[in-house]
């Protein structure tokens, strides 16, 4: 998803890429993907890894107060996904295909829930 940004130079390049301006859902696009390359966004984040999809996130180096470069930071130390910038996407990306990440396990909501129930009973 590219939004409003220019479309990418992809002639010379000899995997399918595909892209489009903007979708409701792209659940059924990261579902049938191989790998899934992705801005630092946490709801993106969960997305893929809760599908159990190779990760990797190109963090955008110009936002102020990067909460995409702290939590790409940590999912990539608990061994989750990889992240790089624009400028170190190739070279991320070669490191990447052989890469065995570790396998997500989506949380519990009602964890927090019940544990509040219990210290404030």
């Amino acid at each position: 998803q590219i939004g409003n940004s220019q479309k990418p130079l992809i002639d010379n390049i000899s995997i399918p890429i595909e892209y489009y301006q903007y979708k409701d859902s792209i659940e059924n696009d990261i579902q049938q993907a191989d790998i899934v390359i992705s801005h630092a966004g946490a709801g993106t984040i969960l997305q893929a890894l809760e599908a159990h999809k190779p990760l990797l996130v190109v963090v955008n180096e110009k936002l102020m107060n990067n909460h995409q470069l702290e939590i790409a930071n940590e999912m990539e130390q608990h061994g989750y996904l990889f992240h790089c910038t624009c400028s170190k996407l190739a070279t991320t990306l070669k490191q990447f295909v052989n890469h065995t990440f570790k396998q997500y396990e989506k949380g519990d909501p009602l964890l927090f829930g019940q544990y509040l129930n219990q210290i404030m009973s």
